[in-house]
């Protein structure tokens, strides 16, 4: 059984920068995709970030130049590095592992029932104006 735990939510000003980590534990990670998703209160899911096992990228235009998600195999653990945020990025932020059917892929799948099976709780993160 795969458990996902973020941390690093919180309260901060806009303009401020937070660092998000998900430690994965039951299974390692070297092998999937992994994905930052976020929700905020009468929002739907949106994806915010994803990381192949080979390291290529993909982000949401909102917050590209802002975030960077990157990931630790060895630690099995993801971050996503949050800078200069907006009060539209309050949201609750939870972390997701890739199907391992679709290991080792070049670039990470965007879809999150088709590709992701493993979803943490969350972090919220609050951005004030």
């Amino acid at each position: 059984q795969v458990q996902l735990v973020e941390s690093g939510g919180g309260l901060v000003e806009a303009g401020g920068s937070l660092t998000l980590s998900c430690a994965a534990s039951g299974d390692g990670i070297c092998v999937s995709d992994m994905a930052w998703y976020r929700q905020a209160p009468g929002k739907e899911r949106e994806l915010v970030a994803a990381i192949a096992a080979h390291g290529n990228t993909y982000y949401v235009d909102s917050i590209k130049g802002r975030f960077t998600i990157a990931r630790d195999n060895a630690k099995d653990t993801v971050y996503l590095q949050m800078d200069s945020l907006e009060p539209e990025d309050s949201a609750l932020y939870f972390c997701a592992r890739g199907r391992k059917l679709h290991g080792g892929r070049y670039y990470p799948g965007l879809n999150p029932d088709l590709d992701y099976d493993y979803w943490g709780l969350g972090t919220h993160v609050i951005v004030s104006s």
